[in-house]
C-alpha cells in the first residue's frame, strides 16, 4: 500500500453491501493529531478502511470495503479537544479525541464550565493513550513536584494532554506560575529535549510514537516510571486516566517496565450526521478488511476491537450516535 495515501487516509477501491449513502461523493473530514503522534496514522487507517469513492472496484473483486460514495481523509490537528470543537461547530465531521477531554466538553465541565458541546457523539472506544513523561538520558525525578522551576512541554495548546496534564500537575503544586511551560506537539517536544532546550514533557498517545521512536534511537530518552500511589491521586481527580503501562523494549533503551495512567482515546462524530451514514460507517470500521488494515498499521491498530468498542463508554456520559447503536445492537455487542 502507497503510505502517503494510507496516511493521508483516501481510499481509492472498494464497496460493501451496506446501507447507500449516496452516489455522488460524500466528503468525511476525520480530525486526528500531529503527524508525530499516533492520532494520524490510526486516523488514516479508519478512513482508508471506511472508504469507498464512486466508480471503485467492489469488495468482493478485491476492493476496499467502505460506504459506497465515502471519500474519508484524516486531516492533521492539534488533537482532542481541537477536534471536538470541529466536530461541534461543523468544521468536521468526525475525531480522534480522549475521553477526559470528550466528557468534559460534552458536559459543559471542568476547564469548559458553561461550555457545553452537546453535538458531540461516540462512535467506538480505540485504545488506550498512555502518558508518556519524556525525559532526557540518564534523568529521573522522584515525583511531578521535581519539575518546578523545569522547563516542560505540556502538549499543544488545543490538545487533551494539556488539560489533562495540567490538572494532575497542580496536584503536585505545580503550575504556569512556578516552571517554564512549553506549548509544543510532540515532534516539536522531542526536538527540543534532543536539543537541551526542553528538561522534560508530556504527551499521551498510544505506543510506540513515532517521534519517541525517533528520540530513542539517536538522543536517547527516559520515561517517568509512576508509582501506584500516584496514579491513584491522578486517578482520583482525573477519573478518566487510569493505572496502565508501557512494556520494556517499546523504545529503545527504555529496558524497564513504565507504570503510567491512561485515557481511552474515541472515535467521534456529530449528532448532525445522519443514522444511516455512521451505522455504515460502524459496520465498515468493524468488517473483515478494516481489520485487516488495522493489524497491519501503527501497533495500536491490533488493539482496536469490536469487542472492546464499547469499553467505558456507558460510564462517560457521552451518547453513542444512534447509528452506531443501532449496529452494536444488531451486532449482540449492545442490549
Amino acid at each position: 500500500m502507497n503510505m502517503i495515501k494510507h496516511l493521508a487516509g483516501i481510499a481509492l477501491a472498494g464497496t460493501l453491501a451496506v446501507p447507500a449513502v449516496a452516489q455522488d461523493p460524500t466528503f468525511f473530514r476525520i480530525g486526528t493529531g500531529g503527524a508525530g503522534g499516533t492520532y494520524f496514522p490510526i486516523g488514516g487507517t479508519i478512513a482508508n478502511g471506511i472508504s469507498a469513492p464512486p466508480g471503485a472496484r467492489p469488495c468482493d473483486k478485491g476492493g476496499q470495503c467502505g460506504v459506497p460514495g465515502l471519500i474519508a481523509i484524516a486531516q492533521s490537528t492539534t488533537a482532542s479537544v481541537f477536534n471536538n470543537a470541529a466536530v461541534q461547530n461543523g468544521e468536521l465531521e468526525a475525531g480522534l479525541a480522549g475521553a477526559y477531554s470528550t466528557r468534559d466538553m460534552y458536559l459543559g465541565e471542568g476547564k469548559f464550565e458553561g461550555k457545553p458541546h452537546p453535538k458531540l457523539r461516540i462512535v467506538a472506544n480505540l485504545y488506550p493513550e498512555d502518558l508518556h513523561l519524556v525525559m532526557a538520558k540518564g534523568t529521573k525525578i522522584d515525583s511531578l513536584a521535581d519539575l518546578k522551576g523545569k522547563r516542560v512541554g505540556i502538549a499543544q495548546a488545543g490538545s487533551g494532554t494539556q488539560v489533562a496534564v495540567e490538572s494532575m500537575l497542580g496536584l503536585w503544586g505545580v503550575n504556569r506560575d512556578n516552571m517554564d511551560e512549553a506549548e509544543l506537539n510532540n515532534s516539536q517536544s522531542a526536538e527540543r529535549l534532543a536539543d537541551g532546550q526542553l528538561d522534560a514533557y508530556f504527551y499521551a498517545a498510544g505506543w510506540p510514537v513515532a517521534a519517541m521512536v525517533q528520540l530513542s534511537s539517536t538522543k536517547g530518552m527516559e520515561l517517568h516510571n509512576f508509582s501506584e500511589e500516584d496514579m491513584a491521586k491522578i486517578n482520583e481527580a482525573v477519573p478518566a486516566y487510569i493505572p496502565s503501562g508501557i512494556p520494556a523494549g517499546v523504545y529503545e533503551g527504555i529496558d524497564y517496565d513504565v507504570k503510567t495512567p491512561a485515557v481511552s482515546a474515541m472515535l467521534v462524530v456529530s449528532s448532525d450526521l445522519s443514522e444511516e451514514l455512521v451505522y455504515g460507517i460502524t459496520q465498515a470500521l468493524w468488517n473483515d478488511n478494516t481489520r485487516k488494515l488495522l493489524d497491519n498499521g501503527h501497533a495500536k491498530g491490533k488493539q482496536i476491537t469490536a469487542e472492546t468498542a464499547l469499553d467505558g463508554v456507558a460510564a462517560l456520559g457521552v451518547p453513542l450516535h444512534p447509528g452506531a447503536e443501532k449496529f452494536y445492537k444488531e451486532a449482540g455487542l449492545l442490549k
